[in-house]
């Protein structure tokens, strides 16, 4: 196939899956079909996402950084996040000709006004709000537990979650005759964490820490990845059959980093829910879910397009809001308004044909009191509190990638530099904000610890 022909797109994100967390970053975990998929794929060794789930969405389905939509886009959120009408990464490429669906985690406005459907999928299934219980597909207790939904109307089902959202792409993919976008957000491998006995005994003969607890924790933990594994592989397969293989975009990527453990999220869930004292690892990088160090923004992302990229590792500096100037170029598609994109066109980079993207800002706002900022190699956090002084860090990502030395009291000219296009970049937050959100609309804390290096997790 000619390399400037339209692919069908297949895009695979996993919830909170580690760096360390697949075979061919060696982990303990078995993940055969990832690690298959990265032997035919270029691997991104440096893109970058939030360090939380909502925002990373919102970044994949505008083009732009979370904070352009309000203080609630920057974390995990219930309120709606998209203005009405928005025109978003599915409704691009369906204005382009391309069939589009969404099987799994939506998380950009939990109420069923705030569907899918209403943001350019002609098919969405899955949880309207966050990551939800596998078998009881309930979201936290509050007014959105019931949260699982076809094309917006919601649904009781039984099955393991991961099934059940494989179970559904792969009959929508089946049914397509055109070009088309399947975007599958699985929920695995966010808590609660309950793997299929099958995919657990797997894991029986396995030790993995010598505290009991922490080793019962990761078994589950490592089955439910292996399991979300073979549904990557099933998804795969399905192309296969269909002898679309060589003319399917496959992007397979993480929301975030994961968290070091998880003692107190289940506990809001409904029913019986154990606590998680060992999950998923960032190493080598520092960090974890809910922090702006590389380990909760920095996560394993494969691109397969046979006949159109060769394997290869690709170490130039790429952001999730990248994906969708580079989808729609690829489609041949230009909005008919101007997106106001914070990403760029990525093709050439992940093709090759250039070793980085044209000098930019990468930008992270969390919350709106924690924020990144990178230029070049150089990446300033700011931390602001109410009572607490504006605590600044200084990072050299090009020498000192596992962020260990703060360099920002010999570097005061790059720390003011970066504070002032921090400063430029908060101009453009709650630009796109909708107007029946309020300011002080409530948040769902990620959960943000005492920060520590990567050798502490």
């Amino acid at each position: 196939m000619a390399s400037d022909a339209r692919p069908n797109i297949l895009f695979i994100l996993t919830d909170d899956l580690g760096w360390r967390d697949v075979g061919f970053h060696g982990a303990p975990i078995r993940t055969p079909n990832l690690d298959r998929l990265a032997d035919e794929s270029v691997e991104l060794t440096q893109h970058y996402v939030c360090p939380v789930c909502t925002p990373t969405r919102t970044c994949f389905l505008t083009g732009r950084h979370p904070g352009r939509f309000g203080r609630h886009a920057t974390t995990p959120s219930n309120a709606p996040v998209l203005p009405d009408g928005y025109e978003t990464i599915a409704v691009s490429l369906r204005n382009a000709g391309y069939d589009t669906g969404l099987f799994g985690k939506w998380h950009l406005g939990s109420s069923p006004a705030f569907n899918p459907h209403n943001y350019g999928f002609n098919a969405s299934y899955g949880s309207l709000a966050g990551g939800v219980d596998p078998y009881s597909h309930c979201y936290k207790r509050g007014e959105f537990c019931k949260t699982w939904h076809r094309n917006g109307e919601r649904v009781d089902e039984r099955g393991h979650v991961t099934d059940l959202i494989l179970r559904e792409a792969v009959e929508w993919i089946d049914g397509r005759t055109g070009p088309w976008f399947c975007y599958v957000p699985f929920t695995a491998v966010h808590t609660p964490i309950k793997p299929p006995q099958s995919w657990l005994a797997k894991y029986a003969t396995d030790a993995f820490d010598d505290d009991s607890e922490k080793d019962v924790s990761f078994r589950k933990y490592a089955a439910y990845t292996s399991h979300m594994d073979w549904a990557v592989g099933e998804l795969l397969e399905v192309l296969q059959r269909r002898c679309e293989r060589e003319n399917t975009l496959v992007v397979f990527a993480s929301d975030n980093g994961a968290p070091w453990d998880s003692m107190k999220d289940p506990l809001n869930y409904p029913g019986h829910q154990p606590v998680y004292p060992r999950l998923g690892c960032n190493l080598p990088y520092r960090g974890h879910k809910g922090q702006i160090y590389e380990g909760g923004i920095r996560t394993p992302t494969l691109v397969r397009w046979p006949t159109v990229l060769s394997p290869a590792k690709v170490g130039g500096a790429m952001h999730m809001v990248d994906w969708m100037p580079t989808f729609t170029k690829m489609a041949g598609y230009t909005p008919a308004e101007d997106p106001h994109w914070d990403g760029v066109d990525a093709w050439d980079m992940i093709r090759g044909e250039v070793p980085n993207l044209e000098p930019r800002t990468l930008y992270w706002n969390l919350q709106h009191n924690r924020f990144g900022i990178r230029q070049g190699d150089w990446k300033l956090i700011v931390r602001e509190g109410k009572e607490d002084p504006r605590e600044v860090e200084l990072y050299n990502i090009g020498s000192d990638p596992y962020e260990e030395q703060d360099v920002s009291a010999d570097n005061p000219e790059i720390v003011k530099r970066l504070s002032d296009e921090l400063a430029e970049q908060r101009k453009s937050d709650n630009s796109s904000k909708r107007p029946d959100v309020p300011d002080n609309a409530p948040l769902m804390n990620p959960g943000v610890r005492k920060e520590q290096p990567a050798a502490a997790e």
